[in-house]
């Protein structure tokens, strides 16, 4: 019971004090966030990581394709791969670069 006020009392400052700061404070947190992120340096490093992403997915892919249990998923099957269903994950980041898409 304790545990629940404490944790109920920390939920009403969080709200009293986040309410103090405002919409403005939010906005300047949110406009701050979104400098770094267009920063050239980010966006390099989120690339490399994409890249990177999509390099282990294509290999584990085919180590999955070629392995015992890729070939069981391939018999039986009439003209589909159904490691084909598994894609590789959408540039979702850079698809949203430059668009004033905000989260």
């Amino acid at each position: 019971m304790r545990g629940k006020l404490m944790f109920l009392t920390g939920l009403a400052a969080g709200f009293v004090l986040g309410s103090r700061a405002g919409r403005e404070k939010y906005e300047e947190i949110r406009a701050s966030a979104q400098k770094v992120w267009q920063h050239p340096t980010v966006q390099e490093a989120a690339g490399v990581a994409q890249a990177q992403a999509n390099k282990l997915y294509t290999e584990g892919k085919e180590k999955l394709q070629s392995s015992k249990l890729g070939e069981k998923l391939n018999t039986g099957t009439t003209g589909s791969n159904p490691t084909d269903e598994l894609l590789a994950p959408s540039d979702s980041l850079s698809a949203s670069k430059g668009t004033g898409t905000t989260y």
